[in-house]
This record gives C-alpha cells, sequence and structure tokens, in this order.
C-alpha cells in the first residue's frame, strides 16, 4: 500500500462554508485537482448550489468560484495509506488539523462533511468542539455512491443557506 497526501486547503477569511471531504482519489492526486475524477459529482453540485457552471471552468477558476462564494474545501485526512481510491481502503491516518482550520476562519458558519467516511474521522478529530457551527453530512459525491443524483442534490442544497 502506497502513502496519499491531501492537497491544502482552499480557504480564506470570508470563508463561511468549509466541505471536508476524506482523502483524494488516485485520478485526483494524479492530476493535483481536487475531485478531477470525470463521474465525481463534486463540482456539478456545488455548482447548482452557487448557480455557477463550475465543470465547464478550468480548474483554477473552479477554485476561484468556490472562494468568491465563501466556500472552502479541504480533507479530513492528512495522509494515509490506501490502495485505490475507496474510502474503505483508507488504513494507518493522520488527520489534518481541522481545529487550528477552523479557529483562522473568522467567519465560518457550516462544516459540510461529504461523504460518511468524513463525517466519522472529521467528527472524531473535532470532538466536542464544534463551537457556533452547524454540523451537515452530505451524500458523497463519489460515483461509488450510487444514490441518484437528484437525491444527492437535494441534500447539498441545504449549503446555500450560509
Amino acid at each position: 500500500m502506497t502513502t496519499k497526501r491531501c492537497f491544502p486547503p482552499v480557504v480564506d477569511a470570508n470563508t463561511r462554508v468549509l466541505i471536508l471531504g476524506s482523502l483524494p482519489g488516485e485520478i485526483s492526486l494524479a492530476q493535483s485537482q481536487y475531485y478531477a475524477h470525470k463521474q465525481n459529482q463534486f463540482w456539478r453540485l456545488v455548482g447548482e448550489v452557487i448557480g455557477q457552471d463550475l465543470v465547464a471552468m478550468p480548474y483554477e477558476q473552479r477554485l476561484q468560484t468556490l472562494l468568491a462564494h465563501n466556500v472552502g474545501l479541504w480533507d479530513v485526512v492528512a495522509e494515509a495509506r490506501r490502495e485505490g481510491s475507496l474510502d474503505s481502503n483508507i488504513r494507518d491516518h493522520a488527520g489534518n488539523d481541522l481545529m487550528g482550520l477552523i479557529d483562522s476562519l473568522p467567519k465560518l458558519q457550516m462544516i459540510a462533511f461529504n461523504g460518511g467516511t468524513a463525517e466519522r474521522l472529521g467528527l472524531r478529530a473535532l470532538g466536542r468542539y464544534g463551537g457556533n457551527h452547524r454540523i451537515l453530512r452530505l451524500p458523497s459525491s463519489s460515483p461509488a455512491h450510487t444514490m441518484p443524483y437528484a437525491e444527492k442534490l437535494h441534500a447539498w442544497r441545504e449549503l446555500a443557506f450560509f
């Protein structure tokens, strides 16, 4: 098993919503881009929530558009051993400093977890530290999570309230 590492956080002082994934998959790591797998629905889901066609944008513009809409992005796992891309294969993980990042975001109102593994590991890392932040569990945008797109979008629309 090889060790995989996450990307730096995409946040700024105006971030109100922080979306936390688990750990980038193989294609994302190869391309050095969050949610690079063409079948991952992240960019489509968030784009519909903020009213922007993120899928059509170059990657750097996607990130800037997220920030312009006060949405940040990071992962709960800093590094782990994992074969392939499935969260169920994550072993010997080290968590990111979520509390340190959260403390650096003065306008943060919501922490959203993209999928069950991100939520489970993220809540464990945060402990009782939730502060005044709303916690939202989102169905995974991964193609491995086979919930119909319309159902995923319904849940992801909760992000629009912040």
